[in-house]
């Protein structure tokens, strides 16, 4: 139960987006300066991961959260609201600067798969935010593999065992049910192409 709970912490959902952005840095060919990168990360690391975690302190100071791990949907809601909001702005903040798009865009597919998260807390079905992670993460470094015409295959394949090790995890804690962990990566993985898509028609 030890190895569930540690990799359910060290791959916490808060952590993708910032994987996403160094993997995205790191991999693809190099078209901005070494000091934006830094500045990415910096910034991605302090928005998806910093401010986030101070929210859930402060929720949980005042009682609207009982512990870290907002277990139930409604607990869930205000936290997944605020981290659509905050995605959507910093794909905007990318977009507009033109530095990243395709990373930008990475951004507005982690805000629609929330998005469709969110509605379906109307339906009483608690989506695994973990597995909507790695799905994320593993869906955005093949649009990158295609984009930019690039051999990833290891990469991925890497990731695709890393995210059955993270829903393994997860049922095993009995957090989800198996269909909400489905769900979860599906919602990751099919944003990613859907907000590819609309960045090809731009």
């Amino acid at each position: 139960m030890f190895v569930y709970k540690l990799i359910s912490y060290v791959l916490h959902p808060l952590l993708f987006s910032f994987m996403g952005s160094f993997l995205y840095l790191y991999l693809t060919p190099k078209h901005i300066v070494k000091q934006q990168e830094y500045i990415i990360l910096l910034i991605v690391f302090i928005s998806t991961y910093i401010i986030p975690i101070l929210l859930l302190a402060f929720l949980k100071r005042i009682n609207l959260i009982n512990n870290y791990h907002l277990r139930s949907i409604d607990e869930r809601k205000f936290p997944v609201l605020f981290f659509i909001m905050l995605s959507f702005l910093i794909g905007r903040a990318m977009t507009s600067i033109q530095i990243a798009d395709l990373l930008a865009f990475s951004f507005f597919g982690i805000a629609f798969a929330l998005s469709f998260t969110y509605l379906l807390f109307n339906i009483k079905v608690k989506t695994s935010l973990h597995t909507l992670g790695i799905g994320g993460v593993i869906g955005f470094v093949m649009v990158m593999s295609y984009e930019y015409q690039l051999n990833f295959n290891s990469i991925i394949a890497g990731l695709f065992i890393i995210a059955g090790l993270i829903g393994v995890s997860r049922l095993a804690l009995n957090a989800h049910r198996p269909k909400e962990i489905y769900i979860g990566f599906l919602l990751g993985l099919v944003s990613q192409f859907i907000s590819f898509q609309i960045y090809q028609n731009i």
